[in-house]
């Protein structure tokens, strides 16, 4: 099973097509990413992003979407003792 996580794009790097990198924010934790695999990715646009490559793009609605989901789990995990 893969897992890919919806992140912003804040700031894109390099003039490459295949070289374009990315700082992508996950809710409070900001990673470097490839965007190799959408090179017209820009700042302030979603992607998804797996295993430091992003590999589309996601609109800002299904975005949040998911990230509100991911909260959820995270809250009933706590409440488990998890």
């Amino acid at each position: 099973m893969c897992l890919a996580i919806p992140g912003e794009v804040l700031d894109v790097s390099g003039e490459d097509e295949l070289q374009r990198r990315g700082r992508v924010r996950f809710g409070e934790v900001i990673r470097e990413v490839s965007l190799a695999y959408v090179p017209d990715a820009a700042p302030g646009e979603y992607v998804i992003v797996h295993v430091g490559f992003a590999i589309g793009r996601i609109d800002r609605t299904e975005a949040e979407r998911v990230f509100s989901y991911l909260s959820s789990i995270e809250a009933n995990m706590a409440e488990d003792g998890l």
